[in-house]
């Protein structure tokens, strides 16, 4: 039974979610950037991921610790992408294999 709040609240956050990318797309799609403003852009992916992630830095579960230092190895290795689908794959894992 599909609980109707949840599925409107996941499909608001999608929409919000795509709105937000796609505003950037047209607002700079025919400007042309300055090097350095490149730069900041390319930059934010990061940000964001080390933003997602700090907050493991203060925690003392065992699995959270074991792959955010995983998650660090694999993102001075690999580029974004794949650090983040195997950071997620070995998170998902260490939690349920590793009890709290």
């Amino acid at each position: 039974m599909i609980d109707y709040f949840v599925f409107f609240t996941i499909l608001a956050m999608a929409t919000v979610t795509y709105l937000t990318r796609i505003t950037g797309y047209l607002l700079l799609h025919n400007k042309v950037l300055n090097p350095r403003l490149g730069k900041v852009l390319e930059a934010i992916p990061g940000c964001v991921l080390i933003a997602v992630i700090a907050p493991a830095f203060a925690t003392t579960n065992i699995a959270n610790l074991l792959a955010l230092a995983i998650t660090l190895l694999l993102a001075s290795r690999f580029s974004l992408l794949p650090t983040v689908i195997i950071s997620i794959a070995v998170t998902a894992l260490l939690r349920h294999y590793i009890p709290y």
